[in-house]
């Protein structure tokens, strides 16, 4: 053997890719110690037999006629190119690998020599870093905050399920486009200034530290959210990723709570002020009266002391009013019959209003007794009428209604300040001028009142809220400028008061079946409309969401299979739910039909608005409540005319 030939020899033995030498039948003339080490036999077990033996079954064939049609033709499929190939040991197992084949002639035959390289480890790493991406993309969709990924432009490159429920686009919608369409206009200017200020400086904002800010929705509205933003860098530069928390409903429960410690403060405010004020009038009055008697000779003068004793003694009425909203009064409570007190309130408000309001009265049949204050009841009852006259300058109609009521968490989420259980509600409801959102949030402040100079003290409302709250109850107002307003008064059941409450418990617990029917819910509220979504799937039915009357329609329109309407009575656009419901059984005779409303509806049927026949679910409702009515809805026949 010459140099240059033990040279060749040492580099294939020594190689750590196999080499491998065959003639043109397919007979192995050469196999290396890589190859040895890679197929698991020996070169003596594999030189002079055909190199099939190192191929998979189903290959085995092919390579024959792979070789005779190279030699006819000239063709190659591997020779000169190289590609990935399966090899298999000798143990029979089979392994990925990169073959490059290399023609030569001896003695005027040809011969080929292939370099094998393993492709096991790299199969490996790229299947552990698919698999990686994949975890981490199930991460990403399923993360119940929003994920996004701009690029250093700007640019959108990942918008998560998350982000797409929260700004209502389509990932195709954004991905590629300014992250800046998420923003309201207002700030879209920063955000360029900002992303090439941080470049430059690399002084941070918002990276790595997080803030609030607000985005915009795909329908132009805004919300506030929390958003923290990590960089990472690749090859082509730095990456921004941000997540999003919406803070739409901590906002919202802030600001309820918020408003039940402002109430408080002024009611602990209030009862000092009362407390020191009435001290002032007993020393005032007294004083008076002592005048009066002693000026009994001179009329003039007496007269004078008589208006300080009038005028002390309208001051007391306020204070009085003020303890009552401090929750300083003092109560006698008692089981209370409401439907009693009720009935006999009507008679009285008949006799005590003005000609022009009709009274009406709805009692539950079943109602359960109340534990508080009847004289106070009776006087928040009367306070209410009183302020529902005057919201009706021309005339109306004022319905006091009873009704069993349990208020549960959903209601606690967005009324944190009230206890979750059973209470009996006494509403009080007008078809006046309704109160704009305005007026409605200040409406329980003592002293605020919409009311011309002398014509109120602002502390009627105020004291049925005091009264409310010191007997452990809630009170509530729901309002519609132009449709009235209904103030329900939430009182806590009496202890012992249990003739027919075990039987009422046992079917509300028990929810009604639900079935596989498909309700349209048309609801204006993303909070209500999400929470009614969740519960009617829960319970088994097949739900379409629309965000209002003409979305439903163009549900209905498009021939979507729908069993039951589901909707609200107020809701925005041109079509409110009284609408909906003639123009959807227009569209589809026989339509089932369930309402929904927080306000009191017998002002609209007395005003024939409501159309007969319809079932109306009152704001706020529990899930057995849905359950049953949707159910007895659906079950319900409806005779048609032949």
């Amino acid at each position: 053997m010459d140099r240059e030939e033990a040279r060749l020899k040492a580099v294939v033995d020594t190689a750590v890719d196999g080499v491998i030498l065959i003639d043109a039948r397919g007979t192995v003339l050469k196999f290396n110690p890589a190859c040895e080490k890679l197929f698991g036999f020996s070169a003596a077990e594999v030189v002079g037999q055909n190199v099939k033996m190192l191929m998979p079954a189903p290959f085995r064939g092919e390579h024959d006629s792979y070789l005779t049609n190279y030699h006819r033709t000239g063709v190659a499929k591997i020779i000169g190119i190289g590609r990935e190939v399966v090899g298999q040991r000798k143990d029979g197992t089979t392994f990925p690998m990169d073959l490059s084949v290399g023609e030569a002639k001896e003695d005027g035959e040809s011969i080929f020599v292939g370099i094998i390289h393993d492709l096991t480890e790299r199969k490996r790493s790229g299947q552990a870093i698919r698999e990686a991406a994949q975890r981490l993309k199930a991460v990403v969709d399923t993360a119940v905050d929003g994920v996004i990924l701009i690029d250093a432009r700007g640019k959108v490159m990942m918008f998560n399920p998350a982000c797409e429920a929260l700004f209502g686009y389509g990932a195709a919608e954004v991905i590629g486009r300014n992250v800046k369409m998420l923003m309201p206009a207002r700030f879209r200017g920063e955000h360029d200034r900002y992303l090439s200020n941080y470049l430059t400086t690399r002084v941070p904002k918002i990276i790595g530290i997080g803030r609030e800010v607000s985005g915009r929705r795909k329908d132009g509205t805004t919300f506030p959210m929390d958003l923290s933003v990590g960089e990472a860098m690749q090859d082509d530069g730095p990456v921004f990723v941000g997540i999003i928390h919406d803070l739409t409903e901590r906002k919202r429960t802030s600001e309820q709570l918020f408003q039940a410690q402002k109430m408080e403060t002024v009611g602990q405010l209030s009862g000092g002020i009362a407390h020191d004020f009435n001290n002032l009038l007993t020393v005032i009055i007294g004083n008076a009266e002592s005048l009066s008697d002693v000026l009994k000779a001179r009329p003039d003068l007496r007269k004078l002391a008589e208006a300080i004793i009038a005028a002390g003694e309208r001051g007391a009425e306020l204070t009085q009013r003020l303890l009552a909203f401090s929750r300083r009064q003092t109560l006698k409570p008692s089981q209370i019959d409401c439907n009693q007190l009720v009935d006999k309130m009507g008679r009285l408000l008949r006799r005590t209003l003005r000609e022009d309001i009709d009274i009406a009265t709805t009692l539950e049949s079943e109602l359960k007794s109340a534990f508080a204050d009847p004289a106070q009841l009776e006087s928040a009852v009367l306070n209410l009428a009183l302020n529902a006259q005057d919201a009706m300058p021309s005339g109306g109609r004022i319905t006091v209604s009873t009704a069993n009521a349990s208020l549960d968490e959903q209601y606690r989420s967005t009324h944190p300040e009230v206890p979750t259980g059973d209470y009996i509600m006494v509403a009080v409801t007008d078809d006046g001028d309704g109160m704009p959102p305005e007026v409605l949030a200040r409406a329980f402040e003592p002293f605020f009142t919409t009311k011309e100079v002398g014509k109120g003290s602002g502390l009627g409302l105020s004291m049925v809220y005091g009264f409310v709250k010191q007997s452990n109850g809630h009170v509530a107002i729901y309002s519609e400028v132009g449709l009235g307003t209904t103030v329900r008064i939430y009182l806590p059941v009496a202890r012992g008061d249990d003739s027919h409450e075990a039987a009422l418990t046992a079917a509300e617990e028990t929810l009604a079946p639900g079935g596989g029917e498909t309700v349209l819910v048309a609801e204006d509220d993303a909070f209500v409309r999400d929470h009614a979504v969740s519960i009617i799937k829960g319970l088994g039915y097949q739900v379409i969401a629309s965000v209002d009357g003409d979305d439903a329609m163009r549900c209905l329109a498009s021939g979507a299979a729908v069993d039951l309407l589901f909707t609200d009575v107020v809701m925005p656009g041109s079509i409110n739910g009284i609408d909906l419901v003639e123009r959807a059984q227009q569209l589809r005779p026989g339509l089932k039909v369930l309402l929904t409303s927080g306000y009191a509806l017998d002002n609209l049927r007395a005003r024939r608005q409501l159309p007969s026949g319809i079932t109306v679910l009152h704001k706020p409702y529990r899930k057995v409540e849905l359950a049953r009515r949707i159910r007895d809805t659906l079950d319900t026949v409806v005779e048609t005319s032949d």
